[in-house]
C-alpha cells in the first residue's frame, strides 16, 4: 500500500484485476479541502461500495484488486492528466475551494497522487499480465445538479474496445437486472484509466458501473461481489 493506492491480494499470471479509481474518500492531514465534512461520505468523494466489493473479490481465486487510496476530489485518478479536473475545484454543485491551487501546488498534487497510481498500476499489469482488467466504479441513484432519475441497476461503459462489453450486457441482463449500454454515461467520453492501462496496449478490459444504493450494504456487496466475480470469469474465458 502506499498513499497513492492500495493492492489487495496477489495477482497471478491470466488473473483478473478490479481497478477502483475512486474506492476512498480519505483526505491526508496535511490537504484540506474546505468542505463540509460529510460530504466525504457521498458520492462527489468516493464511489460509494466498490472499496468492499473490490476486497471481497480479491478473496477469490485468480482475483486481485488495486484501488486508488485518496478521494476523488484529492486527486481524481479517472482523468487525463492534462485536465484542470484531475484537482476538481467543483463537484455536483459544491465548490472545493481548497482545490483553489496555483500552478505549483497543482503539479504536487499530480507527483504525489497521481503519478505514482498511474506508474504503479501500469507496472502491476506490465508485470503480472491479466486476462482480463475489470474497471469498477458506481454512481448515484440522482445528481443534486440533475432531475433526471438514473434507474438503471448496472451500467456498462467502454471506448473503442468493446469486446468483453458485448459478452458481459446480456449476461447481466439475464439477472433480471436493468443494464445500461454506455448508461449513465459513456465510456467514449469518460474512461480515461482504461484507456491508458487496456485499450493503448490492446489489454481486454470491463467497465463497470453499479448503482450505489444496491450496494450500500454488506449484503448488497456480498451479492455483487458474487456476480462480478461470477461474470468476470466467464468474460474472460469467452475473450481469449
Amino acid at each position: 500500500m502506499s498513499e497513492a493506492y492500495r493492492l489487495i491480494g496477489t495477482p497471478r499470471f491470466g488473473g483478473i484485476l478490479v481497478v477502483s479509481d475512486h474506492a476512498s474518500n480519505r483526505v491526508p492531514d496535511d490537504i484540506d479541502l474546505g468542505i463540509a465534512p460529510e460530504l466525504l461520505d457521498q458520492h462527489i468523494a468516493v464511489d460509494i461500495g466498490v472499496s468492499a466489493i473490490g476486497e471481497l473479490m480479491a478473496r477469490r481465486p485468480g482475483f486481485a484488486a488495486f484501488q486508488g487510496n485518496v478521494s476523488r476530489l484529492v486527486c481524481d485518478f479517472n482523468r487525463d492528466e492534462h485536465l484542470p479536473t484531475v484537482v476538481p475545484i467543483a463537484s455536483d454543485g459544491h465548490a472545493i475551494s481548497g482545490n483553489a491551487l496555483d500552478h505549483a501546488g497543482h503539479e504536487a498534487r499530480l507527483a504525489r497522487f497521481f503519478r505514482p497510481y498511474h506508474a504503479a498500476l501500469e507496472a502491476l499489469l506490465a508485470n503480472t499480465p491479466q486476462a482480463l482488467i475489470l474497471s469498477l466504479h458506481s454512481f448515484t441513484p440522482q445528481l443534486a445538479s440533475s432531475d433526471e432519475p438514473r434507474p438503471w441497476h448496472v451500467g456498462v461503459l467502454y471506448n473503442n474496445d468493446d469486446r468483453a462489453a458485448g459478452i458481459a450486457i446480456p449476461m447481466l441482463a439475464a439477472e433480471g437486472l436493468n443494464v445500461g449500454d454506455q448508461l449513465p454515461y459513456s465510456g467514449k467520453l469518460l474512461n480515461a484509466t482504461m484507456n491508458r492501462h487496456a485499450e493503448a496496449d490492446g489489454r481486454p478490459y470491463l467497465g463497470i458501473e453499479v448503482r450505489q444504493d444496491l450496494i450500500t450494504t454488506a449484503q448488497g456487496q456480498a451479492e455483487w461481489a458474487e456476480r462480478l466475480a461470477r461474470i468476470a470469469n466467464q468474460v474472460a474465458v469467452a475473450i481469449t
